[in-house]
């Protein structure tokens, strides 16, 4: 059995409501292309292998061996236990090399019988985006260029036009007459970004999760086309941050340094949630405005605010179906 298959990720969400139960493997589509993706590269591998070992091919194009072994990983849901472990030891290494910090990553797997979902008081927000410097923090984000998960819009009262809405707004907050609405991965039930990208590098996790193999992005952008969104983000130069702002407490799929050239989001602080902690962004909030919990947990926040408030989905005409939904308090 695979590592993927062992974490569940081959298992569909199940609708609010539900009980969590096995369901059919993901559809003939998705499988084709994952089957095509691999069998592109082990196909290149193969040839490769023709001319002489891995290592002699290392050497004679001047590659270390941890760049040849990036080069030849596996896709995250087929690597074995042993693989990943394998990964995980050569990225720890790669972080002390290149950023002199000591960083430990884990790969936490999606939680049995848990649906994610956040939930977020319009009426609440002040637009101090904290909760936006908060998530660069936490996640590592590439200092210069900047890359921020989280754009806070200030609104006109009573408007809803995204469009319109003020980026950069500054002075002081909350503005009289304005409203504020931060903006990030939706982490849709109908994720377009899946279905654009060609090599299946990112895909939605049991837990609701939408996640990237960052080793497996080639970095063609489609998926950032297809995000009605805007959350994704390119990496066009190598991240830079301080050493002494790297957060070493690391997630293979979430806050892990990137490389240069691939595709990165908000993951809800996975390597956070999925060891029963808060995501950064609401732990930062200084006004409450933000809920994250399980939607099949009939007794959690962000369940009876589903159920109670007046729900706002942002863009629901496309049919996305997000589980960051806000809400008026």
């Amino acid at each position: 059995m695979s590592a993927g298959e062992q974490r569940g990720v081959k298992k569909r969400l199940p609708v609010v409501g539900q009980e969590t139960e096995p369901v059919a493997p993901r559809d003939d589509v998705e499988s084709d292309g994952m089957a095509r993706a691999v069998a592109s590269r082990r196909s290149f591998l193969q040839s490769m292998a023709v001319a002489g070992a891995a290592a002699g091919t290392a050497a004679a194009t001047g590659c270390s061996e941890d760049t040849w072994e990036t080069f030849i990983q596996d896709h995250y849901q087929r690597m074995t236990p042993e693989q990943l472990e394998a990964v995980i030891d050569r990225l720890e290494r790669e972080a002390l090399r290149e950023h002199g910090v000591e960083v430990n990553i884990e790969a936490p797997g999606p939680l049995p019988n848990v649906q994610f979902a956040y939930a977020l008081n319009l009426n609440a927000c002040i637009g101090c985006r904290q909760c936006e410097y908060a998530c660069a923090a936490e996640n590592n984000t590439s200092r210069d260029p900047e890359i921020h998960y989280i754009r806070v819009l200030e609104l006109d009262g009573g408007s809803f036009d995204v469009e319109e809405a003020e980026h950069y707004y500054t002075g002081e907050v909350p503005k009289p007459g304005k409203v504020y609405m931060p903006v990030s991965c939706q982490h849709c039930q109908n994720p377009p970004c899946v279905r654009a990208c060609p090599v299946q590098a990112t895909w939605r996790e049991h837990d609701g999760i939408v996640v990237v193999d960052y080793n497996w992005c080639i970095g063609c952008r489609y998926c950032e086309a297809a995000c009605p969104y805007g959350a994704r983000h390119f990496n066009f130069a190598p991240p830079s941050i301080p050493p002494s702002e790297i957060n070493p407490d690391q997630g293979y799929l979430s806050n892990r340094i990137r490389p240069v050239g691939v595709m990165e989001k908000c993951t809800y602080c996975l390597h956070r949630t999925r060891r029963g902690l808060l995501p950064a962004c609401q732990e930062v909030c200084p006004v409450g405005a933000r809920k994250f919990g399980n939607l099949l947990d009939p007794n959690s926040e962000v369940r009876r605010i589903l159920e109670t408030k007046r729900i706002y989905i942002l863009k629901e005409e496309l049919g996305t179906h997000p589980s960051f939904m806000y809400y008026f308090g």
